[in-house]
């Protein structure tokens, strides 16, 4: 896990004024592909499930194909599953943070001097 303190880009994709993806997409991302549920997503990152709702929506209408579909409750239960095309963008975005953190690692050595200590 990353130091809260340390200092770090984060990278955010724009479409227009929506923010396609970020750092709190991504998680978000992580959480609904591990514990199947929009609403378990929301509660593990202590969001409201209005939320997190607006956050799939957001990321749905910004890409060609859904990142996050879901499922009616009922009898046999609702739920939600990260597409194939969802993990296909959440492991890109990771990868283009790893490389942005690599291309300015220097520079960001020197600003953490200009920073204050904890």
């Amino acid at each position: 896990m990353k130091d809260a303190r340390k200092p770090r880009p984060r990278l955010r994709i724009l479409l227009g004024s929506a923010i396609a993806i970020g750092p709190g997409k991504a998680v978000l991302l992580d959480a609904i592909s591990r514990t199947g549920s929009i609403s378990a997503a929301a509660r593990e990152m202590g969001m409201s499930y209005r939320r997190a709702w607006q956050l799939v929506e957001t990321m749905n209408q910004c890409f060609r194909e859904p990142l996050v579909e879901t499922a009616a409750g009922g009898k046999g239960g609702g739920g939600a599953r990260v597409t194939a095309a969802g993990l296909d963008i959440l492991a890109r975005y990771r990868a283009m943070e790893e490389k942005a953190e690599g291309a300015i690692a220097a520079e960001m050595a020197d600003f953490e001097t200009l920073l204050k200590p904890e």
